[in-house]
């Protein structure tokens, strides 16, 4: 018999929990009550308990000061935490010291009996572990789940076979029947940052727990498996039991969204795909559930999702083609800004564009992304891509994949910017040079930029940056203040010295000269020369 301690400073809650379980029919007892911190210290190391139920917060030693201090000398300990405030705080730390599972008040009987008769399958599974017989029937076990799961993998990358009942039975082991086949996606969207592997870890287990327990006595049969921030797998169930599906599993989303203050701030969505007859129309359920469940990202999160979305106008508008272009000009400027632009210009474009659907979203931001990586000419642009696409996956709105699909042309243009920067004066410098030895020729910016080996666009904003003026002004400048010299120091006509400080026509000169000075270069000879 598997000994339990309760650790609470409340009476009344130890009584409770004492009379929500029957502790007999878990072949489980209830071995020592403990009020505070320190007393349940002491009474773990006395009675060794398999399973500890302890509040959060207790007087001289809080619970995760408890399971700290007990977990370092019986790390199997099984121990779930109960508490009045669904904190993230509190539910991270408690994972992190190995908390099976994490309860709010008030305590729910079915809740609790089903996290004990978790606890007792998995230290019988534990103990047992060490008899070959009882490892050869687990591994068979899980030979089995790996091959009913399987399908689901085969189906999400279009490999599935020609579906049967026959081959179910034969090749699945999946015992189903005729009525209903349909598709369900369970979607969880969060900044991975916030969330550690383990946090989402038990979240998963706990969204899929929920999800099958909800629906195991109302199906026929029934496949999960869960694909990165989804759990997604199909029913196979009675035609009259559509009804009760459809409560279950409205009553699944609520459970899992009443509880999702337990791990930050996580956001949760429900698809499913149109039910079908015959099982070879269950790929089609599933993958109409995978465009399904991105509806969320104009619709909102926390919903169950159940219309196939008809296409929109999105593109027809042709908003990729000017995208590029404000983009390409951001690139060879090597401008941060315009890049910024670039993404919001083409949100306000999407947003206008009625009844836009979750997928042409997600596959235009994707677009925008490769374009932009083709842009740049990244040899490491396929990794690059995969690893933006497996971060949009976790956005639950249009707003969360712009942002994400901003920040990835900033942070690569800005790199650009800093490479460039870091020795931008260089070809300014060599710039300056030649203008000061072929003034006297009629040059242009392309012929400037060329020879430092930058391309035109981007060389006029650095000269500018750098110098304060742009080009033409430059030169402008600097014929000029040649020109003064000649007038000053030397006796040559103003025609000769227009062809010397690179104008062919006297009458331009004149003019360049006069708006730069004030006065005509005959006029500027008589004040100065």
């Amino acid at each position: 018999m598997l000994r339990v301690m309760i650790a609470d400073d409340e009476e009344r809650i130890c009584k409770l929990i004492t009379a929500l379980v029957n502790w007999e029919s878990l072949d489980m007892e209830i071995a020592g009550i403990a009020h505070s911190g320190p007393e349940a210290a002491k009474m773990a190391e006395e009675i060794r308990p398999s399973i500890l139920i302890t509040d959060i917060r207790m007087p001289g030693c809080s619970g995760l000061d408890l399971i700290r201090q007990i977990k370092e000398s019986q790390p199997e300990l099984e121990i779930v935490i109960i508490s009045g405030y669904a904190h993230f705080e509190y539910a991270q730390t408690a994972i992190k010291y190995g908390v099976g599972d994490y309860l709010l008040k008030p305590v729910n009987k079915v809740e609790l009996n089903m996290t004990l008769q978790k606890f007792k399958e998995r230290i019988l599974s534990r103990e047992a572990a060490a008899e070959s017989r009882e490892q050869l029937f687990k591994k068979n076990e899980n030979d089995l789940k790996r091959i009913r799961t399987s399908l689901i993998s085969q189906i999400l990358e279009h490999k599935e076979e020609e579906l049967t009942f026959d081959v179910l039975q034969d090749e699945y082991y999946l015992k189903t029947e005729p009525g209903c086949f349909q598709a369900v996606w369970l979607k969880l969207d969060c900044i991975p940052e916030t969330l550690t592997k383990a946090g989402f870890s038990i979240l998963m287990k706990k969204a899929g727990d929920l999800l099958e327990n909800g629906l195991r006595f109302k199906c026929t049969e029934m496949v999960f498996s869960s694909s990165g921030s989804s759990y997604v797998g199909f029913l196979n169930y009675r035609k009259e039991k559509q009804e009760d599906i459809r409560r279950a599993l409205r009553d699944c989303l609520n459970q899992l969204k009443s509880q999702q203050g337990l791990y930050g701030p996580v956001q949760i969505s429900l698809a499913v795909g149109k039910p079908v007859e015959k099982p070879e129309q269950l790929a089609a359920s599933v993958h109409e559930a995978s465009l399904i469940i991105k509806e969320r990202l104009v619709k909102g999160t926390g919903r169950i999702l159940d219309k196939m979305p008809e296409p929109s106008a999105l593109h027809e508008q042709k908003l990729l083609e000017k995208y590029m272009r404000n983009v390409a000009h951001a690139v060879e400027v090597i401008s941060v800004e315009e890049a910024s632009a670039a993404v919001s210009e083409l949100f306000d474009s999407v947003k206008s564009v009625k009844h836009v659907r979750g997928y042409e979203i997600l596959e235009l931001v994707h677009s925008c992304a490769s374009l932009f990586f083709s842009r740049l000419e990244m040899k490491d642009r396929t990794e690059l891509l995969q690893e933006f696409d497996e971060r949009c996956e976790w956005c639950g709105s249009t707003e969360e994949l712009f942002h994400l699909l901003r920040e990835l042309l900033e942070l690569h243009v800005g790199e650009i910017q800093k490479k460039h920067e870091s020795d931008s004066d260089r070809p300014v410098r060599q710039a300056k040079e030649y203008i000061q030895n072929h003034f006297s020729e009629p040059i242009t910016l392309e012929e400037v930029s060329s020879h430092v080996g930058l391309n035109p666009a981007y060389f006029s904003v650095l000269f500018k940056k750098i110098e304060g003026e742009g080009f033409a002004k430059y030169l402008i400048h600097l014929r000029v203040e040649k020109a003064k010299i000649l007038l000053r120091e030397t006796n040559e006509p103003v025609a000769a010295i227009c062809r010397k400080v690179g104008y062919n026509d006297v009458k331009h000169f004149t003019r360049t000269f006069e708006k730069d000075t004030g006065v005509k270069p005959a006029t500027y000879r008589k004040l100065y020369g």
